[in-house]
């Protein structure tokens, strides 16, 4: 039997578009996309990629921790990241910097707008939580 276990951070977007943060089915946990939030679901560092960047992946980290898993267990990325060209270097020094020597899979599309005027990048996860943490 399938087991499903659901991750919010209980902040009003989830409500009114009807998502969920995570939601695990089995040993895989999937990751709706993070963005630049604090704890209340205010929306920070407009227009700053790499404060952006570091914020979600702060936010993503409670996930993780939820869940009990470990950036080691992360086996896809998806970034959405505005001006792509301008913030390539900050993407490829903020993953360096989040996941060390481990390389989960990645996708970096480059996208005209995000959800919130002056934010630049979202990303999204899968996790598998069978591996070595």
């Amino acid at each position: 039997m399938t087991t499903v276990d659901v991750f919010n951070h209980h902040v009003p977007a989830e409500s009114d578009f009807g998502y969920s943060q995570a939601i695990r089915s089995d040993d895989l946990i999937h990751v709706s996309g993070q963005l630049s939030l604090d704890e209340a679901g205010n929306f920070l560092h407009a227009d700053d990629f790499a404060a952006q960047l570091k914020q979600t992946y702060a936010t993503f980290d409670r996930i993780l921790n939820h869940y009990g898993a470990t950036r080691n267990q992360i086996v896809s990325q998806t970034l959405y990241v505005v001006n792509l060209q301008q913030n390539a270097r900050a993407v490829s020094e903020g993953n360096l910097r989040y996941f060390g020597d481990h390389r989960p899979v990645s996708t970096v599309l480059g996208v005209c707008e995000l959800t919130f005027p002056g934010q630049v990048v979202e990303t999204s996860f899968i996790i598998d939580s069978k591996l070595t943490a």
